[in-house]
């Protein structure tokens, strides 16, 4: 049985810029298509726009409220959204609350920094 809390894991810093701790994933458990992680974002921090061409991502806010862009469209997120991002999808998020922005990251197949692409 693979239990990883949280309080357990190192964070890291993703090819975007921000700051994940990987809860499970084939580095760390018996899963293997995908991966669950938490990110935080410090207050008026962005992600760096990316994409990814395989990856199909969920975000889901725990804390924080930010703005979500995909592709052309922005919107609002707060605790309780649940964020669809598709493959090949330019996207990223920024806080702009007055508290850390922190969300739950779902990515099939799992996350790799090789397959993000940093868009300018």
């Amino acid at each position: 049985m693979d239990i990883v809390n949280i309080n357990e894991v190192e964070p890291f810093i993703t090819k975007d810029g921000s700051q994940i701790r990987e809860l499970l994933a084939h580095r760390n458990s018996c899963i293997r298509n995908q991966t669950l992680a938490e990110a935080r974002l410090p207050v008026g921090s962005s992600t760096a726009p990316h994409r990814h061409l395989k990856t199909e991502e969920i975000y889901y806010i725990l804390t924080g409220s930010g703005e979500m862009r995909i592709g052309d469209e922005t919107q609002t997120v707060s605790p309780g959204d649940a964020i669809a991002i598709q493959p090949g999808a330019v996207h990223e998020i920024t806080n702009t609350g007055t508290e850390v922005l922190s969300f739950l990251c779902c990515c099939a197949p799992g996350y790799e920094h090789e397959d993000t692409i940093l868009e300018e």
